[in-house]
């Protein structure tokens, strides 16, 4: 297959959890790819990936799970087009940009993940209240560190818009929605330049399109 090259691809998921990243993924590199709305548990999920988790991105006979790895696979397949969203593979770079992902996953994500969890994604009785409260102050932190790893810079992984960008846009919104408490002045202007994104509106307006079909 030619470098940049893909077959079509479809997502299944929906637009108001980490399919998100996906849609906005694919938008951002100008590809061409279909939409299935489709609940976390449900048969159409489940006949796919086992563990009944969104999302899920079939392409060339092949079907792939969790939204960072899909999200790096597309940029690694468009990595020499401009806006490729990632460095090349084995660079320094990239290594860097990979640390930046890994921070975003865990220290960003995890407390966002950790607080749905016990407010409406477990069984009630396996919730525990205490847990947002945790969940919101190692966020905080996790804020204050990227408020030092940006500095001054527009992106976080170097002069251009990447994967971890992409990771960090998408917890920024999901913050909001959780109600977590607003980050650091130079935060919250990196998250307003990224949900300013014009592939973020068509990724939006793409999976709720799908939702309403």
């Amino acid at each position: 297959m030619p470098a940049g090259a893909m077959t079509a691809c479809t997502v299944y998921g929906s637009v108001r959890s980490r399919t998100l990243r996906v849609l906005w993924a694919l938008e951002e590199l100008g590809r061409t790819y279909a939409v299935v709305h489709a609940a976390p548990r449900s048969d159409a999920v489940r006949a796919l990936n086992p563990a009944g988790k969104i999302p899920v991105l079939t392409t060339g006979g092949v079907t792939l799970t969790d939204s960072v790895a899909i999200v790096q696979f597309l940029a690694d397949r468009h990595g020499a087009d401009p806006g490729g969203l990632t460095h090349p593979a084995g660079s320094l770079a990239r290594a860097l940009q990979d640390g930046v992902t890994q921070f975003a996953y865990d220290e960003v994500d995890g407390p966002l993940w950790q607080a749905a969890k016990h407010r409406f994604v477990l069984p009630e009785a396996e919730r525990v209240p205490g847990v947002k409260a945790a969940a919101r102050a190692e966020f905080a932190r996790a804020m204050t560190a990227l408020e030092r790893r940006l500095g001054d810079a527009e992106f976080v992984a170097g002069d251009a818009f990447t994967v971890p960008d992409l990771i960090l846009g998408h917890c920024a919104g999901w913050a909001v929605a959780a109600g977590f408490d607003a980050p650091p002045p130079v935060v919250a202007a990196y998250f307003a330049r990224l949900g300013a994104r014009p592939a973020l509106a068509r990724a939006v307006a793409r999976g709720e399109a799908a939702a309403a079909a």
